[in-house]
């Protein structure tokens, strides 16, 4: 019992110092363990930060190309006659009334001054030297030629829906033209078609027994109008390259067909003098109509109209295009108005008073 005792002495410091370490050991991968749950906790909230700041991301450019998507495609029916409604399924939802366009262009004001579409104007002009009649002739010569011959071509499958749709509502406008004066008598009638571009009016005209005699300011465009006045046999009508100021003769009839878009208004109201001056009867123009509706559309497509887009579009009050023919000694007797989701375009006939 003795020696058992003495051991059990000699043993206990050494029991009590395993001991120890045990506690030890266990309070120290205790707090390992801590450590790893609180760094686990930190790499959670560090991913779900990370998501957050990803899906926000992926947000702003979805709607920021969504806002430029929207943008494009308004701005593509500018160049026409007027601004454009995104009305399709690929746009997006339409804008349904006036308030919806003004709460529109109140949220994407941050975009309407970062787009400064007349800096872009300025330097367009600028590289004509000043005219912006020259900037106008100048895109016309070059990427807009080649772009408004496709839009107004045969082949739909080289054109977007909104460039078909474009092209969809200028040929509803040239229909009415053509039956407004068919129905008056055609043949043997000289018409001057002023702004021509491929033929479109001129060449049905002439078909329909007129004599017609048709300019546009743009070289390549006449090319492609005398080209398809060949082949269709219209062999009353002739091209010629021409700016509106220039264009002389006295016609029974003239036209000017979504051409005003290009021109303020106190361009317009001489443009007009000259035309009226070369009728003897009736003188025909359409412009794209300017009202508060169609003004914010216009100015939402100057978001992003990119550089084949991007000359001037002016619109015009209907009562300053009817003053500038009364000016002229003209009265209107008919008149249209051609709506489609990208295209707007007023008509109006006037006769010599």
């Amino acid at each position: 019992r003795h020696g058992t005792t003495t051991h059990i002495a000699h043993s206990t410091p050494h029991i009590a110092r395993a001991s120890k370490r045990v506690m030890l050991t266990s309070k120290s991968a205790t707090n390992t363990h801590k450590l790893n749950r609180a760094h686990a906790r930190r790499c959670v909230a560090t991913a779900a930060v990370s998501q957050k700041r990803t899906a926000k991301a992926h947000a702003v450019a979805s709607a920021q190309a969504a806002a430029a998507s929207v943008a494009s495609t308004l701005a593509a029916s500018l160049a026409v006659a007027g601004p454009a409604l995104a009305a399709d399924g690929d746009a997006g939802s339409a804008v349904g009334s006036v308030v919806g366009v003004l709460a529109l262009a109140a949220g994407a004001g941050v975009f309407f001054s970062a787009a400064d579409p007349e800096k872009r104007r300025e330097e367009m002009t600028a590289a004509a030297g000043g005219d912006e009649m020259a900037s106008v002739k100048t895109y016309f010569e070059t990427e807009g030629a080649s772009r408004w011959k496709k839009i107004y071509g045969d082949d739909e499958e080289e054109v977007n829906k909104v460039q078909l749709d474009i092209r969809m509502g200028h040929a509803q406008t040239v229909d009415k033209i053509v039956n407004w004066l068919d129905s008056d008598g055609l043949d043997g009638r000289t018409v001057a078609d002023c702004g021509c571009g491929t033929g479109l009016l001129s060449i049905p005209l002439s078909l329909k027994g007129a004599n017609v005699s048709a300019s546009d300011i743009s070289g390549p465009l006449v090319e492609e109008a005398r080209s398809r006045a060949s082949a269709a046999g219209a062999k009353s009508a002739t091209f010629e390259v021409s700016d509106l100021e220039s264009v002389d003769g006295k016609f029974n009839t003239v036209t000017c067909v979504d051409v005003m878009i290009h021109y303020p208004q106190n361009k317009v109201d001489a443009m007009i003098e000259h035309l009226a001056s070369m009728s003897e009867e009736k003188l025909i123009v359409s412009f794209a109509p300017n009202t508060p509706y169609y003004s914010v559309l216009k100015r939402i497509g100057e978001l992003a109209p990119g550089p084949s887009k991007a000359t001037r579009a002016y619109l015009h009050k209907e009562e300053d295009v009817r003053a500038a023919l009364k000016r002229a000694g003209f009265r209107v007797t008919r008149d249209e108005m051609t709506a489609t989701n990208f295209y707007f375009s007023r008509l109006l006939e006037a006769e010599r008073a």
